[in-house]
């Protein structure tokens, strides 16, 4: 085993921000950082995502540290998901799956680059339509098809999304860890993508934002 991740915790309700610790502290791949520390990963624990908690995900995001942020919300819209994402935050969960197993894994894909999403609320991003409406050009499959993205691309991209690694990608869609090594690459390579985070992140803005 590597050495544990720094993570800290930033909350508005002390409650919320001692229940967050507590479940962090019970995976032994992290570590609380002590007060004054250097964070790779920071859990924020919200109820809404409104301008007030964005504005603090920027300002934590700003820190000498620059660490991820990983966004765990009472409750999370698409149009709230998208905005989080644009301000910086790395991973989403909504707070009834931040259990021990689901937020350790969120912050480890953060502290690995990755983006972590719940798969549904990832559906609903990728099922609205164009701001057009799919009219432009006869469109009607919505942002996807404008990006030329292939079902395949979207089915590594929406695991890529949920935090999970090449092997267990390959796993699930019966391809070799190479093909989906080579799928993301040729997403990035073509949409000049920095990583794996950043082609999810483009995924979910192309044609919403």
């Amino acid at each position: 085993m590597g050495e544990a991740v720094p993570v800290d915790v930033v909350a508005f309700d002390p409650v919320l921000e001692a229940g967050t610790k507590s479940t962090l502290s019970a995976c032994p791949e992290l570590r609380l950082t002590a007060p004054g520390g250097a964070p790779r990963v920071v859990v924020m624990t919200v109820d809404r995502v409104g301008r007030t908690e964005l504005d603090v995900l920027r300002a934590v995001r700003d820190t000498a540290a620059r660490p991820d942020v990983v966004l765990v919300a009472a409750e999370l819209a698409p149009d709230g998901a998208l905005h989080a994402i644009a301000a910086g935050a790395r991973g989403l969960l909504r707070r009834r799956e931040a259990d021990a197993a689901g937020l350790a894994r969120a912050v480890l894909a953060a502290s690995r680059g990755d983006c972590t999403l719940p798969p549904d609320l990832l559906d609903r991003l990728l099922e609205r339509p164009a701001p057009d409406g799919g009219a432009a050009a006869g469109r009607t499959t919505g942002p996807w098809a404008a990006a030329g993205l292939t079902e395949r691309e979207r089915s590594v991209l929406r695991l890529v999304a949920d935090g999970h690694e090449t092997n267990e990608i390959a796993k699930q869609l019966c391809y070799s860890p190479r093909t989906v090594t080579t799928v993301v690459h040729d997403i990035t390579q073509r949409f000049r993508l920095r990583n794996r985070a950043h082609a999810v992140a483009y995924a979910l803005r192309v044609g919403l934002l």
